[in-house]
């Protein structure tokens, strides 16, 4: 017993040497968001980020102002969805779900205690809301055109020779040869430490490059966020005070929203992190699908808007179907052809142009099949798309 007794009294000792020497490692090298990441997933019965994670965050709100109501459609509610398409948001726990159709709510459900003015996180749909931004401060003269160097905005990169090949553009087409490893799963990554960290600036001002940019796509959320650093630089005023300026107040928006910080006074996670609702998230898709105007104003210049809906025929060389234009998904060759904003966990605003639609979906799981549904990251998105047009004809 006295053995069993000191083998285990030896075994305690070296587990806690162990986890103590691992602390000092992770301090060492900067990694010590490791511990936040891990206290506000694993500890909380999650593997990843979560769409309520709002109050885990510091966060700036983006302000509206006078409120414009969405139109509802006379069959309002009236069209059932199919069954396959209400067994899909059923498994893969939807939020809500939500169909612009002629610019006025078709149909409109909330599931598992969400509502119309639940906020939940938009994850990467945001990359796309800050390409419209960035379209805004070139229309507005703070930054040349997508063929300005991002040297001008990041000095920090100026003997950097690949940076300097690096265009604004080459950022928000995805196609910047940035040192970047994407994965939302593991814990020691660059991705959770963005998420997770405190000085995000920081640690992409600290990455280089590796590749020259331009010539492939690579979808990369730190390159979005050296963007979101070009955006803020530029305008000179954070970025939530933009987005709210020259988008969520012009639009109308039901309720302010809010972006996610690094620190109290710190960077918005301009890759991620807008936490709004399916109403005002589908107005982002409503403008693109009016190519920039709204209400008779034109909100977004509409050759940026067109541009934004291009696939990048350079970067897609190798393959034989583009599905990227700037900081827009592309399916193009589908049977009912659509583009999309796409949030990690399944965050999706789809555009279908030839039924002049909007379809959002918010939830807290993707289809992470191979299903072979179609081109772009997450399966179930085909079905939301295919299902609706289903329904409306």
């Amino acid at each position: 017993m006295k053995f069993l007794f000191k083998l285990f009294k030896k075994l305690v000792i070296a587990l806690i040497v162990i986890i103590g020497i691992a602390v000092i490692l992770l301090y060492a090298t900067n990694n010590q968001y490791i511990f936040r990441g891990v206290q506000l997933t694993y500890l909380q019965g999650n593997t990843t980020a979560n769409i309520d994670d709002r109050l885990d965050f510091d966060t700036r709100m983006i302000p509206n102002g006078e409120i414009q109501e969405w139109e509802l459609s006379d069959n309002y509610n009236k069209i059932p969805l199919t069954d396959t398409l209400t067994a899909v948001l059923a498994k893969f726990k939807a939020a809500g779900f939500l169909i612009i159709k002629d610019g006025k709510i078709l149909n409109e459900q909330y599931y598992n205690g969400y509502s119309d003015t639940s906020l939940t996180n938009s994850f990467s749909v945001s990359k796309t809301m800050l390409t419209m931004m960035l379209g805004k401060a070139i229309e507005e003269g703070y930054i040349k055109g997508l063929d300005q160097s991002i040297v001008d905005f990041l000095p920090e990169y100026k003997d950097d020779s690949l940076a300097q090949l690096c265009t604004v553009g080459d950022l928000s087409s995805m196609t910047a040869g940035y040192d970047w490893s994407e994965s939302y799963y593991l814990p020691l990554n660059p991705t959770a430490k963005a998420y997770y960290g405190r000085d995000i600036t920081e640690q992409m001002l600290s990455r280089g490059f590796v590749k020259e940019s331009g010539k492939e796509f690579e979808y990369l959320s730190g390159v979005t966020q050296l963007l979101g650093i070009v955006v803020r630089r530029s305008i000179d005023k954070p970025l939530s005070q933009y987005l709210s300026e020259k988008f969520w107040k012009p639009l109308g928006m039901r309720t302010p929203a809010y972006w996610a910080l690094d620190n109290p006074d710190g960077m918005e996670k301009s890759y991620c992190c807008v936490y709004s609702n399916a109403r005002d998230f589908a107005k982002f898709g409503q403008l693109i699908l009016q190519d920039g105007k709204w209400n008779g104003k034109q909100l977004l210049d509409s050759s940026f808007v067109a541009l934004m809906k291009t696939p990048n025929l350079i970067a897609f060389s190798k393959v034989e179907q583009p599905i990227y234009g700037y900081s827009l998904w592309l399916d193009y060759d589908h049977t009912t052809p659509f583009y999309s904003l796409i949030g990690h966990l399944g965050q999706y605003i789809a555009v279908v142009p030839d039924h002049n639609m909007v379809i959002v979906r918010l939830g807290k799981i993707r289809d992470r099949r191979d299903t072979k549904n179609g081109v772009l990251p997450g399966n179930d998105l085909y079905y939301y798309v295919d299902e609706v047009v289903k329904m409306i004809n």
